[in-house]
């Protein structure tokens, strides 16, 4: 078993709780991907009385969802600075949510605790894939569900990571890239055996939210965490900034489906998980 090394996985965990507190994650939470967390409360088949823990659940995409539905919900996360806007939504929605500061890697919740575990686009984001795996596992009931939503490598979200990489601070050991959770051989070696019933499917979702590439280049720099520390990566570089202000551009210039020369569509590959834990 590898040991840990406490002090630099809090110094690891600090530097993400301050990347997602950036920019405004709520914002693109609820206009790029509104639709994600009512698919996979569906997805799950969430009820009316189950416990439900939402893993990364930022301002509560699909906690609130859940809630909805009538399920006892608890949000977790480890950047507990989202939680203000999932509050606020959840108010205007009337429902209640229990938000509880947790780290994906190190849930600080009893085995066996909730019928559904699930995440939207949220656990992926750990750096240790195979311990928050074994924490989504050993938190659900036997016969309880887990669901997932990742982005897939191969998709619109896996390619704006690879055009950030060359840019990007360098990610600390050990540590395993986010969209590899959209992979369905990696996700059926992360919990083996302890799942059965279990289905992926890819899906996407359309991002149309922009006039143009260039303006949503400069959403991506105002709201997305991991695109602003790439850019803060850079600042003492004017060069670099050029460089990677160039392939941006480029990237969202190929990859938009808009008919005409207005506006943007970028469709956005996800990968839906459901499975039965053992």
């Amino acid at each position: 078993m590898a040991t840990v090394d406490n002090e630099a996985d809090r110094a690891l965990k600090a530097k993400h709780r301050a990347l997602w507190a950036s920019g405004d994650y709520p914002a693109v939470a609820a206009e790029l991907i509104p639709s994600l967390g009512p698919e996979l409360v569906r997805a799950c088949g969430v009820r009316s009385g189950d416990r439900v823990l939402d893993v990364a659940a930022g301002s509560g995409n699909a906690s609130i969802p859940a809630a909805a539905a009538g399920a006892v919900v608890t949000a977790s996360d480890l950047t507990p600075e989202l939680f203000d806007a999932g509050r606020r939504i959840a108010a205007e929605r009337g429902v209640a949510v229990e938000w509880v500061e947790a780290d994906a890697e190190a849930l600080p919740f009893p085995d066996h605790s909730f019928d559904v575990v699930m995440s939207c686009v949220g656990a992926m984001f750990a750096p240790h894939h195979q311990a928050t795996a074994d924490e989504i596992v050993r938190v659900t009931r036997p016969g309880g569900t887990l669901g997932l939503i990742s982005w897939t490598p191969e998709g619109f979200i896996g390619h704006l990571f690879a055009t950030m990489k060359p840019y990007a601070p360098p990610p600390p050991p050990g540590a395993s890239p986010p969209p590899m959770w959209g992979s369905e051989n990696h996700v059926e070696a992360l919990f083996g055996d302890r799942v059965r019933d279990l289905t992926m499917r890819r899906q996407t979702v359309r991002f149309d939210h922009c006039a143009s590439p260039l303006d949503f280049r400069e959403y991506w720099k105002r709201n997305y965490g991991p695109t602003l520390a790439a850019y803060r990566f850079n600042e003492d570089r004017p060069e670099r900034l050029a460089e990677l202000d160039a392939a941006f551009l480029d990237f969202l210039t190929t990859w938009n489906q808009a008919d005409g020369t207005d506006g943007t569509a970028y469709d956005a590959e996800y990968l839906l998980v459901t499975a039965t834990k053992r």
